[in-house]
């Protein structure tokens, strides 16, 4: 069995209406059109013998979004784990409140072979957008496995 660990920051705002999530939508051609459970908590993979959990998280959502993390305490959110086959990932997440402008995200970017089989390397932005959703709009377009941040967040802020 391999083990992943990855770490995100879920930042959340308040208004009017209740509560607004951060989400990024997933980059890359793979994701394009696909708009329901293709946006994510900013996070990534770290290695825990290297970096801590926050230390991690913080890094990965200044990589993805090209901005840090809002100031604010850092609230915990806890871990889920899931996987398929002989990987189990598990993920971090704190909850930050803060505010920032989804125009301002200037994402970083991974390669990847595309067309599949071309032997041609691009480039591809990490996250294609950024945007501000009510807790039950993220529901659904959050992957099932980064669901449970969502319901704690909500449950938390009561």
């Amino acid at each position: 069995m391999t083990d992943v660990f990855s770490a995100g920051v879920l930042v959340y705002r308040r208004g009017e209406g209740g509560i607004e999530v951060l989400l990024g939508h997933l980059g890359g051609p793979l994701w394009a059109k696909k708009d329901a459970s293709a946006w994510s908590i900013p996070k990534g993979e770290y290695v825990p013998e290297e970096e801590s959990a926050r230390a991690a998280a913080a890094r990965e959502f200044t990589e993805e979004l090209g901005l840090p993390v809002p100031a604010g305490e850092w609230t915990g959110l806890g871990d889920v784990t899931y996987g398929s086959g002989n990987r189990r990932k598990t993920v971090t997440v704190w909850a930050v409140e803060g505010d920032l402008d989804p125009a301002e995200v200037v994402p970083g970017t991974f390669e990847m072979e595309w067309p599949p089989r071309s032997g041609r390397l691009r480039e591809f932005p990490e996250i294609d957008r950024a945007d501000w959703f009510d807790p039950a709009t993220a529901l659904d377009k959050l992957g099932k496995g980064q669901r449970p941040f969502l319901a704690r967040l909500t449950e938390l802020l009561g």
